[in-house]
């Protein structure tokens, strides 16, 4: 059994406000729960109404498919974000 998470900064251009950021974080974080059954949260930034961190965790029954999960989340990250990806740091525990 495998525990593997992925990181992603974000730059939101163009948010004014924590709402506005708040809302689009919330959006993301909720695509990727529905779409992948994985536990997501925003684990940095809070209170920085241009940038933002999240952060998805799984467990896993192999390292591949924990790496073929987090690899299928980056890209959909990529491209369903309306946020600038600034880093991405991937983990297995």
């Amino acid at each position: 059994m495998v525990v593997a998470s992925v990181s992603w900064d974000f730059s939101l251009v163009g948010c004014t406000s924590l709402k506005e950021k708040r809302s689009v974080v919330r959006s993301l974080r909720d695509r990727l729960v529905r779409t992948f059954k994985v536990s997501v949260a925003e684990t940095a930034y809070q209170d920085v109404h241009e940038r933002a961190q999240l952060t998805a965790a799984l467990v896993a029954s192999d390292g591949r498919v924990a790496e073929s999960l987090l690899d299928r989340m980056d890209a959909f990250v990529e491209e369903h974000s309306e946020a600038r990806i600034l880093r991405v740091h991937k983990e297995r525990y």
